[in-house]
């Protein structure tokens, strides 16, 4: 069973060997997200200014060859320390936060469902079609996410 509100969130952390200006403009640049992500492709800002909390953008994802759009709600925006931002179709929460440790970053990316999703979300998610063990992937993406992130900062 997918995870619940109340459910212990998804937590994955790296620290990546860059300042956290630097990792903040990765983790907030929707359009490069892509780069970084198995599943999101990239996003684009629809409401509001780029970054800011209250901010609206959609996000395009997809998962072997099932394509779908999200919209999202920046919740909090602590520029270079915190970037969050609700889902409404998944009713997820993910955040960023980004503490320095020397002149590194440490970055933990968190995914924790807030409330119940709607029916039509239920039903994509438990059919499979956008991934078996949709939780599991969710947190292995989180890894590859920052792992890559980490590779081009390092580079």
């Amino acid at each position: 069973m997918a995870k619940q509100p109340g459910d212990p969130a998804d937590v994955v952390s790296i620290r990546i060997d860059a300042p956290p200006e630097k990792v903040w403009h990765l983790v907030s640049d929707l359009a490069r997200m892509g780069r970084y992500s198995p599943e999101n492709r990239g996003g684009w800002w629809i409401k509001g200014k780029p970054g800011e909390a209250g901010s609206w953008f959609q996000g395009f994802n997809r998962h072997r060859w099932v394509p779908w759009l999200t919209h999202a709600k920046v919740v909090e925006s602590r520029r270079p320390y915190v970037f969050a931002f609700d889902v409404l179709e998944s009713r997820a929460r993910w955040t960023y936060r980004l503490e320095a440790d020397g002149e590194a970053t440490v970055v933990t990316e968190t995914r924790e469902i807030t409330k119940r999703p709607p029916l039509p979300s239920r039903v994509i998610s438990d059919s499979g079609v956008i991934g078996k063990d949709r939780d599991e992937l969710m947190t292995s993406g989180m890894r590859a996410t920052l792992e890559a992130m980490k590779a081009e900062l390092e580079a």
